[in-house]
């Protein structure tokens, strides 16, 4: 008898699994049945901002087919919601009527997003399980493909866009808004943007590069209410307002406040949850061991050190090249039982590096940086090795934080170059050169310089995908796209972020002679 596995949750990391278990339940040793809420075939939710603002086309957020996936023998259910499970009996509900039987169950359910308290906001309860909630016209989380279409049509119209929340998907979200011709203003609580990732000096050095890009940034909102005025018969956002009076007025308010994993399936039936479904180096839920979580609903956490403690540490990533690691890992340790193996525990992907895919400003960041370097420290304590440069004028900066000359964290504003060499140095452990102003010479070379790190660096960090890698598909396979190299290697195919990059050395590549 095969095994039969139940996958919850049809996004980017629930395909990523059941593409990695396809061999198995083509050879008969595996069951797999998928369930998806959404009725459209899956698609790149990461890259839905790019899709509203016209950098890509509607077909290229597809990352699977239904219709092959079923062909191949998995069996698809799309437009379908879980509703309970019944761990006893080992069956999950769906909406509508009727259950599957599983041996082991999969939740792939992913992040909703978090909806801030605002008077005059309206929340409906979700239309099914698992999908995010219906706001007040003119105001969307830009989660699905429907809330694209809501961005896509005040793009076009070239209307203003408030966006709530300046982490760096806000950010992201505002620099295509500009670049597409809308008007965003960007809104956010505090003093300064990305406040988890950036000190004072390179969020003032962000903040004039965002002005120059076209957008505006309002800090110190504190945001309270929305206006609202009547549209063809229905209450449509008009007004962002703040506790201080502050009034946004545009024609669309975007809610980039976060994410919450979708624990409520789990919760219901009782397993432990923290940041997400509490699972352990197998990806097992430590409440059932039938039943794994992966992606951003799956909370990694040794149960042996911490099933007694109230707060559980750690968390989802919020990235996906962590979940597509889990997926990965998963359907092979599956595979391996049926073989009579075992697969090595699954290890937590290190903190990585925080890019913006943005084409008007280069920022990348990692670990941490003291907010204030030269504050006094106390008798005793050593004081924070920090090396820094900084020319507002040009728009650069970068921070980096040392122990033994090892780099803890660092950021960089607008020096590309010397942002690639720190990323590859703190991926690595690797130590800094004793006279760190050599890695500020970097960005002083020519536009084609070499890459950090040669063919070992990581170009598409989502895929753990190298520079070698990309120049062995460009010449073995005749890959002379971005999608090309996305189909040989799955570079470029998550956040997008690293496509520019792809061009780039497929463009010198061509230029090279024979």
């Amino acid at each position: 008898m095969p095994t039969s596995v139940v996958l919850v949750g049809f996004g980017p990391v629930g395909v990523r699994f059941a593409e990695e278990l396809l061999p198995a339940v083509e050879q008969g040793r595996i069951d797999l049945t998928v369930v998806g809420a959404e009725s459209e075939d899956p698609y790149n939710r990461i890259m839905i901002a790019e899709y509203a603002a016209g950098e890509i086309a509607h077909e290229n957020l597809q990352i699977a087919d239904p219709a092959e996936l079923a062909s191949r023998g998995v069996r698809v259910l799309t437009g379908r919601s879980a509703t309970r499970i019944h761990a006893e009996d080992r069956e999950v509900e769906l909406d509508g009527g009727g259950r599957i039987a599983y041996d082991r169950l999969v939740l792939a359910t992913g992040a909703e997003a978090n909806v801030p308290t605002l008077d005059g906001l309206e929340q409906a309860d979700p239309a099914a399980p698992g999908l995010d909630v219906a706001l007040t016209d003119g105001v969307c989380a830009l989660r699905s493909l429907a809330d694209a279409e809501r961005v896509k049509r005040v793009v076009d119209a070239g209307g203003r866009v408030a966006v709530l929340g300046a982490g760096v998907l806000g950010l992201e979200l505002a620099l295509l808004l500009a670049d597409a011709g809308a008007v965003p203003q960007l809104a956010h609580f505090g003093p300064i943007p990305m406040p988890r990732q950036l000190d004072r000096g390179s969020a003032r050095v962000l903040v004039d590069q965002l002005g120059r890009a076209g957008v505006t940034v309002v800090p110190h909102t504190r945001a309270e209410a929305i206006v609202t005025h009547e549209v063809a018969g229905r209450r449509t956002f008009r007004a962002l307002v703040s506790g201080d009076g502050k009034r946004i007025e545009a024609d669309l308010l975007v809610l980039s406040c976060g994410v919450r994993p979708r624990t409520a399936l789990a919760e219901d039936a009782g397993l432990r949850t923290g940041r997400g479904v509490l699972v352990d180096n197998r990806l097992r839920s430590w409440s059932d061991p039938q039943i794994h979580a992966i992606g951003d609903v799956a909370h990694v956490a040794d149960p042996a050190a911490h099933l007694h403690d109230r707060e559980v540490p750690g968390g989802a990533s919020g990235l996906v090249g962590p979940g597509w690691r889990q997926a990965e890992w998963l359907a092979r340790s599956m595979i391996a039982e049926l073989d009579d193996r075992a697969e090595n525990d699954y290890a937590e992907d290190v903190p990585g590096v925080v890019l913006m895919k943005a084409s008007q400003v280069d920022l990348v960041a990692a670990g941490a940086i003291p907010a204030d370097p030269f504050a006094p420290v106390p008798h005793g304590e050593t004081a924070p090795e920090v090396a820094m440069w900084a020319d507002p004028q040009h728009g650069t900066y970068v921070a980096m934080a040392t122990t033994d000359g090892v780099l803890d964290g660092f950021v960089s504003v607008g020096m590309p170059r010397t942002a690639a060499e720190l990323s590859v140095l703190y991926q690595r452990r690797g130590e800094l050169p004793s006279d760190r102003s050599l890695l500020l010479r970097l960005d002083a070379v020519g536009e084609q310089a070499a890459p950090a790190g040669g063919r070992d660096q990581t170009v598409c960090m989502c895929n753990a995908v190298t520079a070698g890698a990309i120049e062995d598909a460009a010449r073995e396979h005749e890959c002379t796209t971005v999608e090309d190299v996305g189909r040989c290697t799955r570079a470029g195919t998550g956040c997008g972020g690293c496509r520019a990059r792809i061009a780039e050395m497929l463009a010198d590549m061509q230029e090279q002679p024979a």
